[in-house]
């Protein structure tokens, strides 16, 4: 399947609870108005709904009753009460300082002449005007019936409006997840802000068994009550049933959506496959169903970008290595050593308390350290022993030379880069080059870096010299503390020793 396909499998939905009643406000000072009214609409139903006749003497009252209420659906509003305008002061108040865009306003008065249609209708927000002679019982039916309607489709757009912005605000936070470590996550917080999520969530990968979908998935993540399956099978902690719906989601490759569950299934367009479940005893709206089939859809989408947006970062990355590791020696013997000096550079960096953003550029950035040899003769850069003063002045420019050819990119990993080209061979006691510079006027960018190549350097073989053990590795880089390094990057280093000497061993040179 696609991982845009997004085609989905809904289970039977739950049954329908009652629904509430109609809120309807009547708001005049002559009690038989109040009785007729209930007589007349006791057994009134809109839309399998009844209604729920509220009643009160005045404006005033009607009011205070709108402020702490917003489920109104109609008022039937008097004009004469406390004041001849009374009826008409609340229409401004409901529209003007509540802001209520939505109640129905049917205006009813047996004294036409104090406030006549035409004038009304035009100075007013109300919704109908109706005189009390005229307002027979089938008239005030088919009179409810239409404020009703309109009230009930201006919610449904209102709803569908919000929900809709909810699922664009939503989608544009999943989007912005660039890696798919924290897709996962971001995804459940999403559709906790969209339907709400109770019970908790867990995210299963599909193994492969030669070549083949296992039946088997295992937690790779949870939350809530599902938090204590991580690291085992799903059929291992979840009911058959639940089971049974994943298999279902995995089976025909769709979302899955039950009474009280819901599977999502993700394809990385790599043959990858993850399931993420959501358990919940919900009972979705029909709109609450569209706004998570449309979030799915907007998921697949970005799912499907962000893997295809790491595909080609991990290609032009892969480049990038390549390019460094065979400026150094002309050959793809050191393009493990360029991975291992990024991997120790954000490892100091972390170490040294530098922002997460930051140690992910070193990363990026410090493999490009000696790109600058590409400029330099194989004569000198390939020859077996120590060079001769004239070859070392020669060696030396590559440090200028990297930093010229990636200072001129608006790209900020490759400033970095250009930064470290610079100043990676600066020496704490400023007997470095090409600038001589020393201490903390030497970017930190560069004392990180140095430290990375060296260790790293010196444990890999090079054609002028076998690697060093460990110890000896550990002795030079204390030896030159506070001369050649940053003393606080030496500490830190020693601290993080066994973690930096496994960097080699999952990059072993080829």
């Amino acid at each position: 399947m696609s991982p845009m396909d997004d085609s989905m499998m809904f289970a039977a939905e739950p049954a329908v609870q009652a629904a509430p009643p109609w809120h309807v406000l009547v708001v005049d000072d002559d009690p038989e108005v109040h009785e007729v009214t209930r007589l007349v609409l006791g057994s009134f139903r809109f839309a399998d709904r009844p209604l729920d006749l509220i009643s009160v003497d005045s404006a005033h009252r009607a009011f205070d009753h709108l402020r702490d209420h917003d489920d109104i659906a109609v008022v039937l509003l008097d004009v004469v009460m406390e004041s001849e305008q009374a009826g008409l002061d609340l229409v401004r108040r409901i529209r003007e300082e509540l802001h209520n865009k939505f109640v129905r306003i049917v205006l009813r008065t047996g004294q036409p002449g104090q406030a006549p249609e035409h004038d009304v209708i035009a100075a007013y927000d109300i919704n109908d005007y109706k005189e009390k002679t005229e307002l027979t019982a089938q008239k005030l039916a088919t009179t409810l019936y239409a404020a009703l309607r309109s009230y009930r489709d201006m919610r449904t757009i209102e709803a569908q409006r919000r929900g809709l912005e909810r699922v664009i605000s939503a989608s544009a936070r999943i989007f912005s997840h660039q890696t798919s470590r924290d897709f996962p996550s971001a995804v459940l917080a999403q559709l906790a802000d969209l339907v709400g999520i109770r019970h908790g969530v867990l995210l299963c990968s599909v193994p492969k068994v030669n070549g083949y979908a296992s039946a088997h998935y295992r937690v790779t993540a949870a939350t809530g009550e599902y938090l204590p399956l991580v690291g085992r099978e799903a059929d291992e902690g979840l009911r058959p049933a639940l089971v049974d719906s994943l298999r279902l989601a995995h089976r025909h490759e769709r979302h899955h959506f039950a009474d009280d569950h819901y599977v999502l299934h993700f394809g990385d367009g790599r043959g990858g496959e993850s399931l993420l479940f959501v358990g919940d005893a919900w009972h979705m709206t029909a709109l609450e169903y569209r706004l998570v089939e449309l979030f799915c859809t907007n998921v697949s989408i970005a799912f499907a970008n962000m893997r295809l947006s790491e595909d080609l970062f991990d290609s032009q990355l892969e480049m990038v290595y390549l390019l460094a590791g065979a400026a150094e020696t002309r050959s793809q013997e050191t393009a493990n050593h360029v991975r291992r000096v990024g991997l120790l550079a954000e490892m100091l960096g972390h170490a040294i308390g530098l922002d997460a953003k930051t140690c992910e550029h070193l990363r990026y950035a410090a493999p490009l350290h000696d790109i600058g040899k590409i400029g330099i003769p194989d004569s000198v850069l390939a020859k077996r022993g120590a060079h001769t003063p004239e070859e070392a002045v020669i060696m030396r420019t590559h440090a200028e030379l990297g930093a010229k050819l990636l200072g001129d990119s608006r790209r900020p990993v490759l400033r970095l880069a250009a930064e470290i080209a610079r100043n990676h061979h600066e020496n704490w006691d400023g007997s470095g080059y090409p600038a001589g510079l020393a201490g903390e006027a030497i970017p930190i960018s560069g004392r990180v870096t140095m430290v990375a190549d060296v260790f790293d350097a010196l444990g890999s073989r090079r054609c002028y010299k076998e690697p060093w053990a460990s110890e000896d590795i550990r002795a030079y880089m204390l030896d030159e503390r506070g001369r050649k390094f940053d003393p606080t990057l030496i500490d830190r280093l020693m601290a993080k020793w066994d973690e930096a000497l496994a960097v080699r061993e999952k990059l072993p040179d080829r």
